[in-house]
């Protein structure tokens, strides 16, 4: 079955797709499966890895929101997912790899967002600081499965630390979910600002709602469509520079009107929690758990405690806190 789909992939999609037959291969060589291509067992792997899981309890904008409908990490990852498999199969390029690099390009986001990620990269300076997307990379390759790692393939793993940042991933499958991923949370992010009372549709800036509509659905359509028409001219990823002027335009307003606002409110509250916890356990290695001790000796405690920390989701890390820094009611009998 897996030979089948391999020479499926031949006869069907593009010259400049990458195909699972030509993979580079993993870093700790393992049989084939009879069923799956490499790139489909990639994705199976991280969905069923526990930092994937644990994205459905990490904030992705709105810290601790009171409502059902926000978007949390595992939203946001599964829409960054259905945005790239739909421009992936639009140009015959490999939706199973794309796939599994957006499941996995978060699995090292940090509680509370990026106000958490600025606050570990603040207190991780003197050893290389901290970015999500090499966390997520870290965590792939050895934190995950008791620190065997989940041994991904090599396009996996290029495109889960490229997704974000100056570098460009070496597949178009890695770059379309770089694209994806902007796509996903300039929009939803405007949906969920909207939803929470911040900005209302009419505040958005009329020449990018001109250029890209003036719903969310009217805008990731136009992308979307944007993205294929981009790739099936160009044969490579990118956009048309109207359209992705546009979609900076609405980022950098979500930055100014948005991200800003929220960062001012609840920063400093997490800045606070997670500057304690990492001082705490710093100070009481012994009380990490188990797992973490064996990564001490190559990679020093103070990547160790950043690892503790940046795989807690937003309700572990405050009860942590609360379980050792609040004052506990007691009785006397």
């Amino acid at each position: 079955m897996r030979e089948d789909q391999e020479q499926l992939e031949r006869l069907t999609l593009a010259d400049w797709a990458t195909l699972a037959a030509d993979s580079q291969g993993r870093q700790n060589p393992v049989a084939e499966c009879p069923r799956r291509t490499c790139f489909q067992r990639d994705r199976d792997r991280i969905v069923h890895c526990k930092a994937f899981r644990r994205l459905g309890h990490k904030t992705q904008v709105f810290i601790s929101p009171e409502g059902d409908h926000y978007r949390d990490r595992l939203t946001h990852t599964l829409e960054v997912a259905q945005i790239a498999r739909t421009v992936a199969r639009s140009l015959r390029l490999n939706e199973d790899l794309t796939e599994a690099i957006a499941l996995g390009h978060d699995l090292g986001h940090t509680p509370f967002g990026h106000a958490g990620e600025r606050t570990l990269d603040r207190l991780c300076k003197t050893i290389g600081g901290f970015r999500h997307n090499d966390q997520s990379l870290r965590v792939a390759d050895c934190l995950e499965r008791d620190g065997a790692g989940l041994n991904l393939t090599q396009e996996v793993r290029d495109g889960i630390a490229c997704h974000t940042g100056q570098k460009h991933a070496a597949t178009p499958e890695g770059r379309i979910v770089h694209f994806a991923d902007r796509i996903a949370y300039v929009n939803h992010d405007i949906d969920d600002a909207v939803r929470a009372g911040i900005i209302g549709p009419e505040d958005l800036p009329k020449e990018a709602v001109r250029v890209l509509g003036a719903t969310h659905g009217d805008r990731i359509d136009t992308m979307v469509a944007d993205m294929v028409r981009h790739g099936e001219r160009e044969q490579e990823i990118g956009m048309d520079a109207a359209v992705h002027g546009a979609m900076m335009e609405l980022r950098s307003y979500l930055f100014r009107q948005v991200y800003d606002s929220c960062s001012r409110q609840e920063e400093h509250k997490v800045d606070g929690l997670l500057t304690a916890l990492y001082d705490y356990f710093l100070q009481h290695i012994e009380q990490l758990p188990e797992f973490y001790h064996k990564h001490i000796p190559e990679d020093g405690e103070r990547r160790v405690v950043c690892d503790y920390i940046a795989g807690m989701t937003d309700r572990f890390a405050i009860e942590k806190y609360t379980e050792l820094f609040i004052p506990r009611s007691w009785d006397i009998k």
